[in-house]
């Protein structure tokens, strides 16, 4: 009979130790599978971020460049009356001239 007991504890042991190194192996297994996801979704954010910043860095280039390439509506406005205003002028200065022609005719 205590052979048979040494023998259940000895199987008893080897089924615990098989058990035990199993489940060791599937958390490492799971481990690093997560652990693998974790580093490609890290791996993809750091894409985005640059990206991201890329997109940035245009946007504030195309805010720079902005005003050198467009006239604001109020600063158009302004110089044509401007220009409006020295046409008109000039429209003035060539009648006087052509009514003091026609004087001295």
């Amino acid at each position: 009979m205590q052979m048979e007991f040494t023998q259940a504890v000895g199987w008893a042991i080897s089924l615990l130790g098989i058990f035990t190194t199993l489940m060791f192996g599937i958390v490492r297994l799971l481990l690093t599978q997560m652990e693998r996801r974790l580093g490609e979704r890290f791996a993809a954010q750091e894409k985005e971020i640059a990206k991201l910043a890329q997109l940035e860095r245009e946007f504030l280039r195309f805010q720079a460049e902005l005003p050198m390439q467009y006239v604001h509506r109020t600063d158009y406005v302004r110089n044509q009356t401007v220009i409006e205003a020295k046409l008109d002028g000039l429209r003035d200065k060539l009648e006087v001239v052509q009514l003091k022609g026609a004087n001295h005719d």
